[in-house]
């Protein structure tokens, strides 16, 4: 079984990338989470991996992080979810905005996933509750540190950033800084 790749990334096209380990080319699928933060091409890469053998294919999914893989791995444990489903449940949602979700028993952020209706949803909030959660969530990154991050956040959401692009900005902010200069800052950098 391969469990990771190191080479360098020599194609990059959506999910997908070509990984270059020695003169071999392998294609594995990413989740976007992964993807947008994958370096350039040519430049080198380690991707965790999970291999699927199917009677029609070979498929080779990559993450960045651990616990990216350890979360895929959990939900195509579970009836109905394959690995499509998976990559693309982790490709709306980070790894902590699923643990809250499943947290907070919140079946509506995972309807919003391509793919995944409410019967879904709910089936993957219960099986897992107790595995996936909140002691994953903040150490993922999916809460802000302080209130004044909180309404940075929200406020960056209201004027139409994607969470994902909200926690980022929030997350290069001075740990004391205030909310209007905040959201200032953030703006700034979300220009860029």
């Amino acid at each position: 079984m391969l469990g990771r790749l190191t080479g360098l990334l020599a194609e990059k096209s959506p999910p997908q990338v070509l990984i270059d380990v020695g003169g071999v080319g392998y294609e594995v699928d990413v989740p976007m989470s992964s993807f947008f933060n994958l370096p350039a091409i040519g430049e080198k890469v380690t991707l965790l991996t999970h291999f699927v053998v199917r009677e029609d294919a070979q498929v080779l999914f990559g993450f960045l992080t651990a616990p990216e893989r350890e979360t895929f791995r959990m939900l195509i444990k579970i009836s109905g979810v394959g690995p499509r489903t998976a990559l693309s449940i982790l490709s709306g949602l980070t790894v902590g905005d699923l643990a809250q979700a499943v947290t907070a028993q919140d079946a509506s952020r995972l309807v919003k996933v391509p793919g995944i209706g409410k019967k879904t949803a709910e089936r993957l909030l219960l099986e897992l509750k107790g595995k996936l959660g909140a002691d994953l969530g903040p150490a993922i990154g999916g809460k802000p540190a302080s209130d004044a991050q909180a309404d940075i956040l929200q406020a960056l959401i209201a004027l139409g950033y994607s969470e994902r692009e909200a926690q980022a900005a929030v997350k290069a902010l001075p740990a004391e800084v205030g909310v209007s200069d905040g959201i200032k800052l953030a703006l700034k950098a979300l220009a860029r």
